[in-house]
């Protein structure tokens, strides 16, 4: 091993230079090595602070060459490339731009492997997946997620006219919430393990996860309501119609209750002329003639309004849900019923604030930017 403070001045300031300005993640990390141990720190010191394997700490140490700076490269590199044309990298980065469609696959997204073999295809050179990995590495490219996109399901015309609607309904309700409220309605599921194919291990060693999705979940229904931004939501076993007409009755319930608090009486809540007005998805259970009938019959002046297909950007309370998980994720719930209990005093105590100026995609978004002038 070699010993503290071996590097000369000069040495040094090159491996630190070297150290700011590569782009390679990899040679940082054959850099940072001789580094730490030109400090004084043993090879399982390093090794446990950078979390490598200590036969790599030892290799470097005698093979990295603060005089020979191109002794920190892969020299599998140059190998791995050398049947790579310019034009071979241009139908590459063309390919990727396009959906796998437009070149008549069924599969929905481009994998390294699949690319690979597209492009054997195509060129005749062939490459494995990891090479094309590092050659898009090279480029600046990244394996991410892509957004999730709902528009070609969507019906343009459909969705300007509820607009419309929408629009007229929130414009009413800010100006006189006395006389109509608007609730955006809907169903969500929050689990006590939320599965995330990404997690923390030791680097060269691939977790395995299990494909055990829940020890427990709570399934909650309910709504928000626009001007006040009042939270309401109920624990249920099952999104079923039978549950709908009971949680809407339950949400009616409440409202009268509300009425009574300011002064009124209960009974002439229906003859007071108010409207309550509750966007809600396609579910099936949602639209059950006969359960539509008897809420249209107990409650006449509640007016559901569907949403069209495909069209989350258009319920609010998907926000609710969104924020809601977000806070969740990083906590640890021993039960369903801790879970349930914090549920319930992030969405209806108001212990959770949500930061309605947020724009995500698909929580809707399009109530939020603007859709009220």
């Amino acid at each position: 091993m070699p010993a503290k403070n071996h590097l000369s001045q000069n040495q040094k300031q090159r491996l630190i230079k070297l150290l700011k300005e590569s782009d390679d993640n990899y040679v940082r990390e054959k850099v940072l090595i001789l580094l730490l141990i030109n400090d004084g720190k043993t090879y399982r010191k390093i090794s446990e602070f950078m979390e490598i394997a200590y036969t790599t700490v030892a290799y470097w140490s005698v093979h990295g060459d603060p005089d020979n700076l191109d002794s920190f490269l892969d020299k599998r590199s140059p190998g791995n490339f050398r049947k790579v044309t310019p034009e071979y990298e241009q139908i590459l980065i063309d390919t990727i731009d396009k959906a796998p469609e437009e070149y008549g696959y069924e599969f929905g997204r481009w994998t390294a492997a699949r690319l690979a073999t597209y492009l054997e295809k195509v060129t005749g050179i062939k490459l494995s997946s990891s090479q094309i990995s590092r050659i898009l590495h090279k480029k600046k490219y990244v394996y991410i997620w892509a957004k999730y996109s709902l528009e070609d399901q969507q019906n343009p015309i459909e969705r300007e006219a509820f607009k419309q609607k929408l629009s007229e309904y929130l414009r009413i309700t800010k100006q006189t919430p006395e006389l109509l409220q608007v609730w955006f309605w809907d169903e969500s599921g929050f689990s006590l393990r939320v599965i995330r194919r990404k997690t923390w291990g030791k680097k060269g060693r691939r977790k395995k996860i299990t494909g055990q999705r829940r020890r427990g979940r709570v399934n909650l229904m309910g709504g928000l309501r626009y001007h006040d931004k009042k939270r309401l939501n109920f624990v249920i076993k099952k999104g079923d119609s039978d549950t709908f007409y009971e949680q809407i009755n339950a949400l009616n319930n409440s409202l009268v209750q509300e009425w009574r608090e300011l002064g009124n009486q209960g009974e002439n809540f229906a003859e007071s002329g108010i409207k309550i007005v509750i966007i809600l998805d396609n579910a099936s259970f949602h639209k059950k003639k006969d359960i539509l009938s008897k809420i249209s019959a107990e409650m006449p002046y509640i007016i559901l309004e569907f949403l069209p297909a495909y069209s989350p950007d258009y319920n609010l309370i998907e926000l609710v849900w969104h924020s809601a998980k977000e806070y969740i994720a990083h906590r640890l719930f021993k039960s369903v019923e801790e879970l349930s209990e914090l549920l319930h005093r992030l969405l209806n105590e108001g212990e959770m604030v949500i930061k309605w100026d947020r724009n995500i995609k698909n929580k809707g978004n399009a109530i939020l930017s603007g859709l009220v002038a």
